[in-house]
């Protein structure tokens, strides 16, 4: 396994990376549901390295400054609020494979 890139995502915060395993490419998320602006940024890299085997010592600046960067972006003010807009159900009837002609007979 190679690491390629990290990808950072803002909403819900966590970092992807994005590494390469026998030629093919797959991307891991990594959650930080629980990151707060003044969350001790050694302390959660220290527990991202200990679970994650593609994180190694020379990556964790880099993996500081994204979650460093995670932080900014959840101190900033943000007036939008998400919640459940619609909620899409099945059809309560069986739909059936029907042709009719213009007359309306089969």
């Amino acid at each position: 396994m190679k690491l390629k890139r990290f990808l950072l995502r803002y909403y819900p915060p966590g970092i992807i990376l994005e590494y390469e395993q026998q030629n093919v490419l797959k991307t891991k998320s990594i959650d930080l549901l629980d990151l707060k602006p003044n969350t001790n940024v050694g302390e959660v890299v220290e527990e991202i390295a200990k679970k994650e085997p593609l994180i190694t010592n020379s990556r964790k600046e880099q993996v500081a400054q994204l979650i460093t960067r995670l932080q900014q972006k959840i101190s900033q003010p943000d007036d939008r609020y998400f919640y459940l807009f619609k909620v899409l159900r099945a059809h309560i009837l069986p739909l059936t494979n029907v042709g009719f002609n213009k007359s309306g007979s089969w």
